[in-house]
């Protein structure tokens, strides 16, 4: 199979392999949509991942190609999208259903091989079949959406809020369409430029609001999806007395709080919390699920939050357009049909 490997920091190869195998309980999934996520370019550029050679990607979706020991054989042919943690299911959150927060979790497209390839091996159970009219494309949305969906919901937002979201990457977009999908009467997306407004005028009933334009919010539940020391206080000046911040961007270093940021928690007596990932549980309500319905009923304008796809031989010029914010995007997207 043709697969992108990591053999190194800053060496991204595309090369030809050996099908993975398939162990008890795990199927071969064929690729046919991988969308590319922030954290991929740190891995691949700079940070790197848990070990060499590794195939990047945790956005994919595709179709049941084969099956291992265990696997009822009407899974081949499925269309299906991809929960990409793996969770030890010993640890305390396991026993709880809490995967999301698993001590000794593994990840497809970090841990291990991922959606960058024409072929993935995923546990059974990580595989959510989709309806007829969710796009392979939609469906390699699943995991951002869901990300997004679980920090709308911590954030505790309800019909008729304010609500604000700090940050214009995919996720920031897709929480601000959740916060509106959950009832939040108002909702803004504050940005630092005014590249990213064309793509917040294709979300219904969200307003684009440049930075310094912002002071004067005072929003109910803030998210904030960037991940900077100026970002948290923003979001710290946004929010209400009373209200409440939900914490989501990744840090790219350490984060230091100014005083009369830390004062205005305490004044203000607001809700602090973090977010990570997004509920799951084969064939019960979750996060996922919600996803996944609100996908099939046309609730989140996925197609939207496209903006690019590439043909998966073209991989590596969606990796550099991110990389070098060579022009605006939101969700970049490869196609390997």
């Amino acid at each position: 199979m043709r697969a992108y490997e990591l053999h190194g920091v800053n060496d991204l190869r595309r090369e030809d392999i050996e099908k993975p195998e398939i162990p008890s309980g795990w199927v071969l999934v064929q690729v046919k949509a991988s969308g590319i996520c922030s954290s991929d370019i740190p891995r691949i550029f700079t940070n790197g991942t848990y070990h060499f050679p590794t195939i990047p990607g945790h956005e994919f979706s595709g179709v049941v190609a084969a099956y291992g020991e265990g696997v009822p054989e009407e899974r081949v042919g499925k269309r299906v999208g991809i929960f990409p943690l793996i969770p030890c299911r010993t640890c305390p959150q396991c026993r709880q259903k809490k995967y999301e927060m698993c001590e000794h979790y593994d990840y497809l497209g970090s841990r291990r091989d991922g959606g960058f390839a024409e072929y993935v091996a995923v546990p059974d159970w990580n595989l959510m079949e989709l309806p007829e009219n969710v796009s392979f494309r939609e469906a390699a949305m699943l995991e951002p959406l869901s990300v997004a969906l679980h920090a709308v919901k911590r954030s505790g937002v309800k019909p008729g809020d304010t609500a604000a979201v700090i940050g214009t990457g995919m996720i920031g977009f897709a929480a601000a369409a959740w916060a509106k999908a959950l009832g939040a009467e108002t909702v803004f997306v504050i940005g630092r430029g005014e590249a990213k407004r064309a793509i917040a005028e294709q979300i219904p009933g969200i307003s684009y609001v440049m930075e310094e334009e912002s002071k004067a919010i005072q929003a109910d539940v803030v998210v904030e999806a960037v991940g900077t020391p100026q970002a948290v206080s923003s979001a710290v000046l946004l929010a209400r007395p009373g209200g409440s911040i939900v914490l989501m961007g990744n840090p790219s270093g350490d984060l230091a709080m100014e005083k009369n940021v830390y004062w205005r928690i305490l004044r203000k007596q607001l809700n602090l919390m973090g977010t990570w990932n997004s509920s799951y549980e084969k064939d019960e309500a979750c996060d996922w699920t919600e996803v996944l319905d609100a996908l099939s009923k046309k609730k989140i304008p996925a197609q939207a939050l496209i903006t690019h796809c590439f043909p998966s031989e073209k991989l590596m010029d969606g990796l550099e357009l991110m990389k070098n914010h060579k022009e605006p995007y939101c969700k970049v997207m490869v196609s390997w049909e």
